[in-house]
């Protein structure tokens, strides 16, 4: 009798300080799905910034495939923003970046599940 392989979960909080230039923050490895259930940046700062999330996909005869989830979105001072309302779902190599408008004032924390029940 063949005994079916348990999911494997992962549980990561993902921080950066967000800065001028795109950085990746996160990809999904290998064997996993990534499931961003939380994105939120704050800023420490008091003038308004602004942060840009994407989410970026490699296709085979194409290249990178950009997909803005905000773009240039404001963020007052001393405020949060939520950059996701919902879940997203990252697929083997999927991987996410962000940019902002502010080198020190922008701080992004994340939660991600990575799960091998596909």
């Amino acid at each position: 009798m063949a005994v079916a392989a348990a999911a494997v979960n992962n549980f990561r909080t993902i921080t950066s300080v967000v800065g001028l230039t795109t950085v990746n923050v996160y990809t999904a490895p290998v064997g996993f799905v990534g499931v961003f259930l939380l994105a939120q940046c704050t800023n420490v700062g008091s003038a308004t910034q602004t942060i840009s999330f994407n989410h970026n996909r490699i296709v085979s005869g194409i290249g990178t495939v950009t997909t803005e989830v905000v773009r240039n979105f404001s963020i007052p001072g001393n405020e949060t923003a939520n950059l996701l309302p919902g879940k997203l779902v990252l697929e083997t190599n999927d991987y996410i970046t962000i940019s902002g408008s502010s080198a020190t004032n922008l701080k992004f924390i994340a939660s991600v599940l990575e799960t091998t029940n596909q």
